[in-house]
């Protein structure tokens, strides 16, 4: 349910709320907030509430450090968690200049713009999220170990699967704030977990991959655990992926998704270090399912990108490259620009890679592009493409490429 300003209000007097927290993420999608009491809900909406931007990432220095946070109404939720008498709810903010000018480092409003842009061409995009992570033990003054909550495999059961429960509460929670879990599994490492999202517009999407790793993040503390996004938390096993389905209508009812897959192919190396932006995601690549060679295939698991057996309005691509540390908000924005890129040019696909690009011969391997191996090596292809200096702000691009 999408609430308005005047109804968020209502609802804050005459239920309990005595907590708002007004929720941004920095550029590397970080997410942040700040609380306000009820009395200052009114004056967010007005006006926004300050924050010192020089602390966060992406923001400005202590030069220019006075931006604002916006309360997007639509986004009110109920953190079910909390306290039942004393209620506490989270609305997702526009970061402002004191003019109330839109921070160009502000990755949601940049997804915002990149929705309208596919709008006004006639083409919807649709994302549904799948992110692993992995359930550690903590030590006995609570800090995070490296020992995994259980020791099952892929699609195990309980008893050898504990993170059964642990996802079930993750399900019930999500489903309380209006968000809609598909499906839920043990992973292939040890303590390794996937919860798959049903699909929906982009900046839903983005929302849900955000709130979502807030609530396994603090159902699992909650239970004594770690919860452990990173791209390879173990080095000899399975890292976490953050694998992304999509899929596009066009008004005329033409076919595009080829189209946007070209594009996704194309543009791939271009966007890697927005994907995965952290040295030890370079590290996943190549194992374990994870992809190291730009193709594409239909059903098989090994190649950047596949079509997954299904029809009608489930029918979709999965991107397969970007982990769990990415921001989803640039993730979605680039995917949507490369797609409107390959519609444009009508950009034609390769041939299918349907076989297992693992275990095919260097011969073979010397016919495909490989995504980079190294961050700083991303970060070049990054700084030097035109298409991500037209679409990426200089100052959020500056910060990724580390100049």
């Amino acid at each position: 349910m999408k609430y308005s300003k005047e109804e968020v209000i209502q609802y804050v007097n005459e239920d309990d709320v005595k907590f708002i927290r007004l929720a941004f993420c920095d550029v590397f999608g970080k997410q942040k907030n700040i609380s306000i009491m009820p009395r200052e809900l009114a004056r967010a909406f007005e006006y926004g509430i300050a924050f010192d931007a020089s602390s966060v990432e992406g923001y400005g220095d202590e030069t220019h450090s006075d931006l604002l946070l916006k309360p997007d109404s639509e986004t009110l939720t109920l953190l079910p968690w909390r306290p039942e008498h004393g209620k506490v709810v989270r609305m997702f903010s526009n970061v402002i200049y004191p003019s109330g000018k839109i921070s160009e480092c502000d990755t949601r409003n940049l997804l915002k713009k990149a929705i309208k842009d596919a709008a006004d061409a006639g083409i919807s995009f649709f994302f549904g999220a799948e992110q692993e992570f992995y359930l550690f033990n903590l030590d006995q003054n609570g800090k995070p170990t490296d020992v995994p909550y259980d020791e099952a495999g892929y699609m195990d059961i309980a008893p050898e699967d504990k993170g059964e429960n642990i996802r079930r509460e993750i399900c019930l929670t999500l489903e309380q704030m209006g968000i809609r879990p598909e499906s839920s599994h043990h992973e292939e490492g040890p303590g390794q977990n996937e919860i798959d999202f049903r699909y929906s517009d982009p900046l839903t999407a983005a929302d849900n991959v955000m709130t979502f790793q807030t609530v396994v993040k603090t159902i699992a503390h909650q239970n004594g655990l770690h919860a452990d996004f990173s791209p390879k938390p173990l080095k000899d096993q399975p890292g976490n992926g953050f694998h992304i389905n999509m899929s596009v209508k066009s008004v005329d009812g033409s076919d595009n998704l080829p189209f946007v897959i070209a594009g996704v192919l194309d543009k791939a190396v271009e966007m890697t270090a927005f994907l995965n932006p952290t040295p030890d995601s370079y590290m996943r690549f190549g194992n374990n399912k994870a992809p190291k060679y730009i193709s594409w295939s239909n059903e098989n698991r090994s190649p950047l990108v596949r079509i997954p057996a299904a029809v009608g309005e489930y029918r979709r691509a999965e991107l397969r490259s970007p982990d769990p540390t990415a921001n989803p908000y640039l993730a979605f924005t680039l995917i949507i620009y490369v797609g409107l890129y390959g519609i444009k040019n009508q950009l034609k696909l390769p041939r299918a890679s349907d076989f297992n690009l693992f275990k095919a011969s260097a011969e073979t391997f010397d016919k495909f592009q490989q995504l980079p191996d190294t961050l700083e090596a991303a970060r070049t292809l990054a700084d030097q493409s035109e298409f991500i200096n037209e679409h990426i702000p200089k100052a959020i691009l500056e910060i990724y490429c580390n100049k």
